[in-house]
């Protein structure tokens, strides 16, 4: 009877060995083995439809697990599985929270995967596939959930920005980008392509906000504040961009390119108010010389009507006048004409005057902008002289101190060509001389910019106009006055 019960016994303890594994325990042996084939097999065959498992917050936990494992797969031979593991392990731990309370005694394990650093690589691996095969907008949307994963994190946020770029998701890329710069990142590139994106879309202040969020991250990077400066003159808002290349150059003075850079921008401010003096000057000389014709078809038709009154007069006392009569027809036809006349003009001055034009007005702002040029002009050549005291043989501080005085005597020359006999024979000797020393002023800059870069064509084009123009005066035996 002992043989008999100790073998029953055997028998039992041999079937409890034998009794098969749960998927859910062989997907987490498979799991630890890395063979994740078939462990995907087995807990994806524990939670299909109508398994009792499915509704235990731990089989979803071991699915996420395998999930998040074949999203993190490097070898290349589990990650086919699905392209799509690492949102298929985020929402299986999601669900491990729904279908027991909280998440049950699993709670705490399906809390910390969904803010853990395997999801948040599984996320930034997949995405990053994504990305190397040209799917930008998918790696966008992986590498999006790896931020909201980690919210403090710079990578993901990179990274999405950049797949954002090159799907061309201004929207997107901006506030992924943003979301770098809030999180403490610190690469200029970064600042510099945030507001590269709001250029792009016109928004200008929040280009400027980009850019000083990156100098506030790093004040000392030389690119960014000139970016800054770009931006300003790029939107035509000149004072502020010299105020900040000034700032550029207080903080480093002996630095020749800032200080042409801030040379070139008066020299450019003076340059656009050029044309608005040309501009305002064409008006008023407009609106003047219309004023002035129509005083003079008034005095004209005055003097008309005089003589009409007068020759009716001899008429009346001599009927049979055939002299008078004759003249009296062909001043009430010039009379006629000059009324045409006046009502043109009338109609003209009253077309000028609708568009605001106040000829003294006019005439004071071309004063005020002609004084405010001088000054821009005074600061060009300060800051020229300034940039070639640095360095004597810097291209673009000799290129543009000759183009300085080469234009300077291109005006002169301009206003020597309008003149009238009269005023010509009264300062036209006197303007010639200072044409003359301009021109031999710009050609030693232009010839030492040649010693630097001797295949520049514009410089090439003006050193050949200024040597022209030299002989002719020279030729012409006119004294050069040069300017101080």
């Amino acid at each position: 009877m002992k043989k008999l019960v100790v073998a029953s016994a055997l028998s039992l303890t041999v079937l409890a060995a034998v009794k098969p594994a749960s998927a859910q325990t062989n997907a987490m042996l498979q799991l630890q083995s890395g063979t994740l084939d078939k462990a995907k097999a087995a807990i994806d065959k524990d939670v299909s439809e109508g398994s009792k498992a499915a509704s235990k917050a731990k089989t979803w936990l071991v699915r996420g697990q395998v999930y998040e494992a074949i999203a993190l797969d490097q070898t290349g031979v589990y990650s086919k599985l699905d392209t799509n593991a690492a949102m298929t392990a985020y929402e299986s731990y999601k669900k491990g929270l729904e279908v027991e309370p909280n998440g049950g005694k699993s709670g705490k394990e399906l809390n910390e995967a969904l803010a853990g650093q395997k999801l948040y690589s599984a996320f930034m691996n997949q995405g990053a596939s994504r990305y190397q095969s040209k799917n930008y907008a998918g790696a966008l949307k992986l590498m999006t959930m790896a931020g909201a994963i980690m919210p403090k994190d710079t990578m993901a946020a990179l990274y999405a920005g950049i797949a954002a770029q090159q799907a061309q998701m201004s929207g997107e890329a901006k506030e992924q980008l943003e979301r770098y710069a809030a999180n403490g990142g610190k690469d200029p590139s970064v600042f510099y392509s945030l507001a590269s994106l709001y250029r792009n879309d016109k928004e200008i202040d929040k280009a400027l906000g980009a850019i000083d969020k990156g100098l506030t991250a790093l004040p000392n990077n030389k690119d960014l504040a000139a970016e800054r400066v770009n931006i300003l003159l790029a939107s035509n808002r000149m004072d502020e961009a010299v105020a900040g290349m000034k700032q550029l150059v207080e903080k480093e003075p002996n630095n020749v390119q800032n200080v042409v850079n801030l040379a070139i921008l008066y020299d450019n401010a003076a340059a656009k108010m050029g044309d608005d003096i040309r501009k305002l000057s064409d008006e008023a000389k407009k609106g003047g010389t219309l004023t002035k014709k129509l005083a003079a078809e008034k005095d004209a038709l005055e003097a008309f009507n005089s003589e009409i009154l007068r020759l009716g007069g001899v008429i009346k006392k001599n009927p049979k006048a055939a002299e008078a009569k004759r003249q009296l027809a062909e001043v009430q036809n010039r009379q006629k004409e000059a009324k045409a006349r006046v009502a043109e003009l009338e109609a003209q001055v009253k077309e000028e005057q609708s568009k605001g034009v106040d000829v003294a007005a006019t005439e004071k702002k071309v004063a005020d902008l002609k004084a405010k040029q001088t000054e821009q002009r005074d600061l060009a050549k300060q800051y020229y002289t300034k940039a070639l005291a640095i360095d004597p043989n810097n291209y673009d501080a000799n290129f543009n101190m000759g183009v300085f005085f080469y234009n300077e005597g291109a005006e002169l020359n301009k206003a020597l060509g309008s003149m009238d006999m009269a005023e010509y024979n009264k300062r036209g000797k006197e303007i010639e001389g200072q044409v003359c020393g301009r021109f031999k002023q710009a050609l030693p800059y232009f010839m030492k910019a040649k010693a630097v870069k001797a295949n520049e064509e514009d410089l090439n084009n003006s050193i050949q106009q200024a040597e022209n123009l030299l002989k002719q005066y020279e030729e012409r035996k006119v004294v050069c006055v040069e300017t101080k």
